[in-house]
């Protein structure tokens, strides 16, 4: 569980920076399946979410490798920010392009254009029946939760005001939430496919 013990995150932040073998697979491990989780949420397509969930992973581990991390027992919290700020970038790019595209004089060339660079509509199908499938298996205040995690940025203090909940039990009710979304997607990820068994 990524709220579990700030000690865990501590140590492992400290055997990254200290390059210890084993200690960036680890974190990968934990990680990804959650910064992924994120990335479909927000992007178009699954090969778009999987590149800004490798980016964002990359210049996490570069700053651990550093030492830029000041507060190592947050590192959760530092994962889903700087996660968040990667996939937001990769959003705005995305919708640059397309604006772009749009003013092209010719719009025959410009839809060609589009379709070469960007996936093709079953991936965009693709990632809403994972996060969809994903979501089903939530309960409804984990769903919210969820929600005000990854798509507005809440801290559990600040969700546990808006449900009038405990922070405690925020955080209980959001580690379960995105352990059924790590499994879940973490699962077809591994099986290179799109579809939940």
């Amino acid at each position: 569980m990524l709220d579990s013990d700030p000690s865990r995150w501590k140590e492992l932040a400290r055997r990254i920076q200290a390059a210890d073998p084993g200690s960036e697979d680890e974190f990968v491990g934990i990680f990804y399946p959650h910064v992924m989780a994120m990335a479909l949420g927000r992007l178009r397509g699954v090969e778009e979410a999987r590149e800004a969930a490798q980016e964002a992973l990359l210049d996490i581990l570069q700053a651990l490798r550093n030492g830029r991390l000041r507060e190592p027992k947050k590192l959760p919290a530092f994962v889903s920010g700087t996660a968040r700020n990667r996939i937001n970038a990769s959003l705005q790019r995305y919708l640059e392009r397309r604006k772009t595209l749009s003013y092209d004089a010719n719009r025959d060339l410009a839809s060609d254009q589009d379709k070469n660079a960007w996936e093709p509509a079953i991936d965009e199908e693709a990632r809403r029946a994972l996060v969809r499938a994903a979501l089903r298996k939530l309960k409804p205040v984990d769903r919210r939760i969820l929600t005000f995690t990854l798509v507005e940025g809440l801290n559990p203090r600040e969700i546990a005001v808006k449900l009038g909940m405990k922070p405690e039990n925020v955080r209980n009710h959001k580690s379960r939430a995105l352990n059924i979304i790590r499994k879940k997607i973490g699962k077809a990820i591994r099986k290179g496919g799109t579809q939940y068994s």
